[in-house]
Parts: structure tokens; C-alpha cells; sequence
């Protein structure tokens, strides 16, 4: 793996997310509930408070869960909430273990399709639905994943040219237009809550 990254908009940290499929996954799974910048940051803080240049799989797996709740908790903590993180951090590495023999990239490295990434995306704890597609959609746009049918799995994160996503972030300009999408999308939200009450 081996893709331009400006998820995190620091270099460092991009340049991991941009070789490093299991950083791609930790930042996507931090992606909620902090700044999109913030989550994808993550991986980098995590593995330079474990003293190495990548994540480890196995070792997070392995790892005693209180002090991986410490490391993730250590000022300036990883995520809003560091403790549930990082135990969702670990299921998530614990899975690969047992599934994909630590190898993270091996969650699309042979897939036929879109429709059976997506299937396996939303296997990986802490991956529902849309995070799932989000992500086949990073992974189709930015990292060249891309078997038979993944914009139409990715549904409308898939589309060409859009900006609703961590998808579709390739910069600062792009990161400011998908906030805009997004601030857009919970006026409407809210538009259509006060209007159902009326």
C-alpha cells in the first residue's frame, strides 16, 4: 500500500495512513465524534507512544487493555473518548488476528467484488453500515482498491466528484468542502426534526 494521503493534514501522520493498511483502518475507526483531522491522527499518536514507525496488529491485540486505555488516555488524549477507543481498537486488531492472520490488508487484497468488500467491512468491529462504506469508498478513490462494483457498494460515498466524505479528502481545500456537506446535512436533519413536530 502505497497512496498520497491529507486525512490527518500533518505529514507524518499522513505519510503512515498512506502506507500502513492497519492505520487506515484504526483512523477510520476514530473517525466519530471528533474532527475527521483529529481521528485519522490517531494511528500516528498510538504508534509513536508504542515506540515504532507502524502498528502492530498482533501487539495491540496482545496488549494489557489498561494500559492500552493509558496510552490512548495520555495527554493529548487520541479521541473524546479514549477508554472505549482504545477497547474497540483492540476487538478490532483481535479480530484481524484471528481472521486474517494480522494482516490487515488481506481484508480486500482478494476480493471479487464491492459488494463482498463491503460485506467484509461491516464484519470488523466497530464498522457498521455507513463507516463501512465510507471506507470502501477511501479505499476505492485514494488507495486503488478497486474490484468490480465498489462505487455502486460505496453507494452515494462512491459517486465521482463528490465531497461527503474522508473519502474525498485530498487537502485542505476538499477537507473544508466536506464539512460544508456535512454542516448542510444536519441543518436539513434538523430542518425536518422541527417540521415532523409542528
Amino acid at each position: 500500500m502505497d497512496a498520497t494521503i491529507h486525512l490527518a493534514q500533518q505529514p507524518e501522520a499522513d505519510e503512515l495512513l498512506g502506507r500502513s493498511p492497519l492505520a487506515a483502518l484504526v483512523g477510520m475507526l476514530l473517525d466519530q465524534q471528533v474532527p475527521m483531522e483529529w481521528a485519522f491522527l490517531g494511528p500516528y499518536t498510538v504508534a509513536q507512544r508504542m515506540d515504532s514507525d507502524d502498528l502492530d496488529c498482533a501487539e495491540i491485540a496482545a496488549y494489557d487493555p489498561e494500559a492500552f486505555a493509558e496510552l490512548l488516555k495520555e495527554k493529548p488524549a487520541v479521541h473524546r473518548y479514549p477508554g472505549s477507543m482504545a477497547k474497540r481498537i483492540q476487538q478490532l486488531c483481535q479480530y484481524l488476528v484471528a481472521e486474517y492472520d494480522g494482516d490487515a490488508s488481506a481484508v480486500w487484497r482478494d476480493v471479487t467484488s464491492g459488494a463482498e468488500l463491503l460485506a467484509r467491512l461491516k464484519a470488523l468491529p466497530g464498522f457498521g453500515e455507513q463507516k463501512a462504506k465510507i471506507f470502501l469508498a477511501l479505499l476505492g478513490k485514494q488507495y486503488g482498491v478497486q474490484p468490480k462494483g465498489w462505487r455502486e457498494a460505496a453507494g452515494a460515498y462512491g459517486e465521482k466528484g463528490s465531497y461527503r466524505s474522508a473519502a474525498d479528502i485530498t487537502g485542505p481545500e476538499s477537507l473544508a468542502k466536506v464539512r460544508e456537506h456535512k454542516q448542510e446535512m444536519k441543518r436539513a436533519a434538523k430542518a425536518a426534526a422541527t417540521a415532523k413536530k409542528a
